[in-house]
């Protein structure tokens, strides 16, 4: 075994194997305890979710558990954390609240099976379209929905919390100083449950967000007729959630690759994705998908890099739930409110702000970051946000793109000799029959687009266009240096596209 793995100068890019981490005692510590810090962090966000699906508590938690278990196999990303997710829980919610469980845990396999097609399709392969200043959005937006999610423990509550938060936040930025070999989180969340125990302290904790269950999961088979009026109630949403659910955890698996300077293969994500969703409906769970807050907490505040820190977050969910859930529900809330503000500053880009940057950077660049933040904040889905800020950024390319086109006009005798320069496609080629003097050039025309591309259709239609105008005028024009693929795209469109 390298020393790099047994003594890692980078807790942030080194990447052991599982069968590394097995064989390092240091390393697999590091791992064990990271799923521990984790499954702390998730347990109270598997029972606001659930209450946000209209759902037991004890439906979100083994949701929670089965989803970690089944990714750690199933998954292409090794340390991301998936579990019941808020995103998927809203999407889903008027399924619980209308049509009872049943149904529930159809339209949940359902969405699973939807994945597992996406990833068949090749979904996952569109990544690669979102571009730089939407992922940033997306970073920045997601810090911002952490932090807010942790206002309500912070409004109408004794004054003690606000001790133990602050308390909280020196430990978590004093202890990494003195050592990392224990998770500062970890340290951070015994100490405060410490405190309050030992002084008796009235504040809100785990045990006072909803119930935790005292048994193992069960599976559970559906009793819903399989008709075509059921397959129209649960579509809807089995799409919807699929839909949310996947770009959620694409997202979270490119910003750990970046995290971590590793790849990860994103197709295996989706299907993996899909079959931990529909394991997890027959255990009447909620669904769900990665969890970047935890994610963060396991990778960047914990050092997990492998898959059994994934496993055994789950695992500890369970044991922690149901084994030790009276210690586990003495936990107070501004112990896990410290640790999610931290995530959250550290999973923030600073460096995206800096007026430096700023300055640096295309208006565009900085007006799609803002879009993406804007619009994910402000409906609260990540998905809006991403799709949103792509939609902003494919406008603002071709907007871009289309003023680098220019036309340039030479006479030569007989001959008029026109080049064009730049990209021809919808938003550039409809000014291009604009920028021809038709009336005052002679009888032969050549347009020189050895230095363009034929792109689309639009581009076709106004070069026919321009030949149509020449033509009323009884001038011959010659479409010059195109490249085989341009004239080839050309030759099977022009003149079947109708009057210009």
């Amino acid at each position: 075994m390298s020393a790099a793995i047994a003594e890692p100068t980078d807790r942030y890019r080194v990447t052991p194997t599982v069968l590394q981490a097995l064989r390092s005692p240091r390393v697999l510590t590091r791992e064990v305890l990271a799923g521990l810090v984790t499954a702390l962090a998730l347990i109270p966000e598997a029972i606001a979710f659930s209450v946000v699906a209209g759902v037991d508590p004890r439906v979100g938690l083994f949701s929670s558990f089965v989803l970690a278990v089944m990714i750690a196999f199933t998954g292409g990303r090794p340390a991301m954390i998936t579990a019941a997710a808020g995103a998927v829980a809203l999407v889903i919610a008027p399924v619980a609240r209308e049509h009872g469980p049943d149904y529930l845990i159809v339209t949940i396999a359902l969405a699973g099976v939807l994945q597992v097609l996406f990833a068949v399709l090749g979904v996952a392969r569109l990544l690669r379209f979102i571009p730089r200043s939407v992922m940033v959005g997306f970073v920045n937006a997601l810090a911002i929905l952490i932090f807010l999610s942790q206002l309500p423990q912070l409004i109408d509550v004794p004054w003690a919390v606000y001790v133990l938060v602050a308390a909280g936040l020196g430990i978590l930025l004093v202890w990494p100083r003195i050592t990392r070999a224990i998770p500062a989180p970890l340290v951070a969340i015994v100490l405060l449950t410490a405190a309050v125990v030992v002084f008796g302290m009235s504040v809100p904790n785990v045990a006072d967000q909803g119930e935790l269950p005292r048994s193992l999961p069960e599976l559970l088979v559906p009793h819903v007729p399989l008709t075509w009026e059921t397959l129209q109630i649960v579509a809807p949403f089995a799409l919807a959630a699929a839909l949310v659910g996947l770009l959620e955890s694409l997202m979270t698996a490119k910003l750990v690759d970046d995290l971590t300077d590793t790849h990860s293969r994103k197709t295996r994500e989706a299907w993996g994705l899909g079959v931990a969703n529909v394991v997890s409906a027959f255990f009447g769970g909620t669904g769900g998908c990665a969890m970047i807050g935890q994610t963060m907490i396991n990778v960047k505040t914990s050092g997990g890099r492998t898959r059994i820190s994934t496993l055994l977050a789950g695992v500890w969910v369970l044991v922690l739930v149901v084994a030790l859930g009276d210690i586990v529900g003495l936990i107070p809330m501004a112990a896990l409110v410290a640790v999610m503000i931290v995530v959250s500053a550290m999973t923030f880009d600073w460096h995206s702000i800096r007026p430096s940057t700023l300055r640096r950077l295309p208006l565009s660049e900085t007006a799609v970051m803002l879009v993406t933040v804007i619009a994910t904040v402000w409906t609260h889905n990540l998905a809006v946000g991403v799709i949103l800020g792509v939609l902003a950024a494919m406008v603002l390319f071709a907007r871009r793109v289309a003023h680098f086109t220019t036309v340039t006009r030479t006479v030569d005798g007989g001959t008029a000799r026109y080049r064009v320069d730049g990209e021809l496609f919808f938003a550039s080629s409809n000014d291009l029959t604009t920028q021809f003097e038709y009336a005052s050039d002679p009888a032969h025309v050549v347009i020189d687009l050895s230095r363009t591309h034929v792109w689309d259709a639009s581009t076709v239609a106004a070069l026919d266009a321009i030949v149509t105008k020449y033509a009323q005028r009884g001038i011959a024009v010659e479409l010059a240096g195109m490249t085989d693929a341009a004239a080839a795209f050309h030759g099977r469109l022009t003149g079947e596209l109708g009057s210009a």
